[in-house]
């Protein structure tokens, strides 16, 4: 086989491995909670720890591939991941996970910020093309498999096995990269903007520390005040450097494009939306119908199989229809899916779900595919791969809110049903309070996606997109 094709191997064997630890949590959080004796914060940070490390280190990543090599680079995240892989499965306490998984996203941070730019370097011509789209195949399955993986391994093996199994493919993939992928660099490499880097890293960590914080000691505490305020701060600082910096991590005058804005808001909605809504689904289904991480997994293959399905046909879409007649739509049936799986109630089954999962996998299938070409495809390809990781970054920053947004709320109508009454009433409160909460979750985030939906069929212009002639500097994931 050609070195190129096992560069394509190396690659989404990589990326593969990194996007399902995204999904593939999710269904075992009962039982990290029961293993671990972990709260409801405690598997927020689960969740985020992972996405804001992916967040915050995607664009410096990609710098510092184009600097010092993307193989390199993306060498030295298989080994990150792997090992924060290692520590996960390991772990003896909760707050030990968190800072495992946060490891375990600087390693797929690294990974991701490379695997575009590395397939760019191996490809030309109609070749690429195929190598590309197996790469989005790749991510569809990754998304598709996660929960359903995650539950068979969690329920016939142990939640430790979803983080274990990473080390011997992260093994392959090392061995893969060392062996078969050329380096490459970046000619017109940027140094890293260290300055926007730790003022970014720091307020996304400010404010879901303090949206999660607030679950537990109040929205009131000079804690949760103080660490909003922090992030406000240093989002100001972090303006103001990108602003005055000759290589800016983030060049705001591509904001100044409505489409590049319209794309941003869709990258940041869609996890913020259904995708932070997931970890709730899957409490109520273990929590409160007492469905096994497998019976789980299983079932959310009704959403995500649609999202495959309807993936493969926005891909033959988007080179013929409006970008946003893909992406407005898609948020619609998104928002319209959420307010299908409202209206819960004690003692309903999990088929109360079925219609908005459906639906739900549809809108998502629609919006992703399309999303990807809105980030690069109105900016010259000189900052294609800026553009690719900004976009990259607000969907690790939707995950990372909305999940600490989210629970907050959730976590608010749980905790005050129980609160003062007798171990039966509190039962049957706790019960209620379930469903209120998630109830509650559906409807923020169904408006959400309304708003997605809105602000994608206004801002992003079919006019605004660059036609590109010249060969394009490396995209970044």
């Amino acid at each position: 086989m050609e070195r190129k094709w096992w560069t394509l191997v190396a690659v989404v064997t990589g990326v593969f491995m990194l996007l399902l630890d995204i999904t593939i949590v999710n269904v075992a959080l009962p039982d990290i909670q029961s293993a671990l004796g972990a709260s409801l914060a405690d598997l927020q940070w689960v969740i985020d720890a992972y996405a804001l490390t992916l967040a915050a280190l995607l664009l410096t990543a990609g710098s510092l591939a184009d600097m010092y090599g993307r193989r390199l680079l993306f060498a030295i995240g298989i080994v990150i991941f792997s090992l924060g892989s290692l520590l996960c499965g390991l772990s003896p306490s909760p707050l030990f996970l968190t800072l495992a998984r946060a490891f375990q996203g600087i390693g797929g941070a690294v990974m991701f910020s490379t695997s575009l730019a590395l397939l760019t370097n191996a490809f030309r011509g109609p070749d690429r093309g195929v190598a590309f789209a197996v790469f989005g195949a790749v991510t569809g399955i990754a998304v598709a498999v996660g929960p359903v993986l995650g539950g068979v391994i969690t329920s016939g093996l142990s939640w430790r096995w979803i983080f274990l199994v990473n080390v011997p493919v992260g093994a392959v993939a090392l061995a893969l990269t060392l062996a078969k992928v050329d380096e490459s660099r970046s000619p017109q490499a940027r140094r890293p903007d260290w300055i926007g880097l730790v003022s970014f890293s720091v307020a996304l960590a400010g404010l879901v520390f303090g949206l999660i914080r607030s679950n537990e000691i109040g929205w009131g505490s000079g804690q949760v005040i103080g660490s909003l305020v922090v992030a406000v701060v240093l989002l100001g600082v972090f303006v103001v450097a990108e602003l005055r910096q000759r290589t800016p991590m983030l060049d705001l005058s591509l904001l100044r494009k409505p489409t590049f804005v319209g794309g941003l808001i869709a990258a940041f909605a869609i996890s913020a939306s259904l995708f932070s809504a997931f970890p709730y689904l899957v409490l109520y289904m273990q929590g409160l119908l007492h469905l096994s991480a497998s019976e789980t997994g299983v079932r959310f293959l009704v959403l995500s199989g649609p999202i495959f399905l309807t993936a493969a046909l926005a891909g033959r879409l988007v080179d013929r229809v409006p970008v946003s007649l893909l992406i407005g739509p898609g948020f619609a049936l998104i928002a319209v899916s959420l307010l299908l799986m409202r209206g819960l109630a004690v003692g309903d089954d999990w088929t109360h779900l079925i219609p908005g999962f459906v639906v739900a996998g549809v809108g998502a299938g629609l919006v992703n595919v399309p999303l990807a070409s809105t980030a690069v495809g109105v900016v010259e390809p000189a900052r294609a791969g800026m553009a690719s990781g900004i976009n990259s970054t607000l969907r690790q920053v939707g995950i990372a809110t909305g999940v600490a947004a989210l629970g907050a709320v959730f976590a608010s109508h749980v905790g005050g049903a129980a609160t003062g009454a007798s171990a039966g009433a509190a039962a049957a409160g706790v019960a209620q309070g379930f469903v209120d909460g998630l109830n509650t979750v559906l409807l923020i985030a169904a408006i959400l996606a309304f708003v997605a939906t809105i602000t994608s069929l206004t801002l992003i212009r079919r006019r605004d997109f660059v036609a590109a002639h010249a060969e394009p500097e490396p995209a970044r994931a």
